[in-house]
């Protein structure tokens, strides 16, 4: 039996990712805060309604996927869906939130007979619109495996972490992984310019050698021609930092690159920085 879909949170990941499910003939309709962008998405992808609330987009699905920014999104989201929701359907949220309001939600849901599964995804919008995601799932066993379907229309690679908040536990240590590479390579090009070294050159022997990563390749070229038009937004990535710091404190985990992250992009996000990718943090290196 094919899976009904409904999506929720048409964003710069979560339109191509809803795209993809649509090709896969899997989405039924979509929701957005702002109608107009559901209202565009549906003008170009035939057979998808736009409901006139949340519940009733629930009524009308088996699985309801939703890609919205914090835990305060989630929950007004898991509000609007729950007059509508029935028992055996299944929640998947794609969202980066901390793990305790993914366990918060599923207990909600779980009272109503409603499935869970925190999804986090890494691979940025490049990876979005390639269908080349990976996606890092907390649940039930069962719960992931109805899922897959889903997963495998828009990801690379899938994997089930564990229980219900395992997804953005793996998702942190990614973030984490991330705003350290993106300290690293934005300070080491300052560099390069400061010591007036040929780019291209450079860029090319740094990408072929030890210190090649997905960042430099993919945000080098554009950072040092202080290009930020596209990726994945500074402010996104502070409050991310903030869930780590919170994890970290938990444990008693000392997080050098948390500190130094946390502190660089709080500036940068403070001084109205406009770029829309996480790589003009090298504004602040190079001063």
């Amino acid at each position: 039996m094919t899976l009904r879909c409904a999506w929720i949170g048409l964003g710069a990941m979560g339109w191509p990712m809803a795209g993809h499910l649509h090709a896969a003939g899997l989405l039924t309709g979509v929701w957005n805060r702002s109608r107009d962008k559901a209202d565009a998405f549906c003008q170009q992808h035939d057979a998808v309604f736009v409901p006139d609330s949340l519940a009733e987009l629930a009524t009308a699905a088996d699985a309801i996927v939703i890609c919205v920014s914090a835990d305060q999104d989630l929950a007004q989201v898991i509000d609007g869906l729950l007059p509508g929701l029935k028992e055996g359907q299944l929640i998947v949220d794609h969202s980066t939130v901390s793990p305790q309001a993914a366990r918060d939600q599923a207990e909600r849901l779980k009272a109503h007979g409603v499935g869970f599964i925190d999804a986090p995804v890494t691979g940025g919008v490049e990876g979005a619109i390639k269908g080349q995601l990976a996606i890092m799932a907390g649940g039930q066993w069962d719960d992931y495996q109805t899922a897959e379907p889903l997963f495998d229309a828009y990801g690379r690679v899938h994997h089930h972490l564990g229980p219900v908040g395992s997804g953005q536990a793996g998702k942190a240590v990614n973030q984490l992984m991330v705003a350290g590479i993106a300290e690293a390579v934005c300070e080491s090009l300052a560099l390069l310019e400061r010591l007036d070294l040929p780019r291209e050159p450079m860029l090319e022997l740094l990408s072929g050698g030890a210190a090649g990563n997905w960042f430099l390749d993919k945000r080098g070229r554009t950072m040092l021609a202080d290009e930020f038009d596209i990726g994945f937004a500074p402010a996104l990535l502070l409050k991310d930092l903030k869930i780590c710091r919170a994890l970290c404190e938990q444990l008693g985990f000392d997080s050098g690159v948390v500190k130094q992250a946390l502190a660089d992009y709080q500036q940068l996000v403070d001084n109205g920085e406009r770029g829309r990718d996480i790589s003009a943090l090298i504004h602040l290196k190079q001063d």
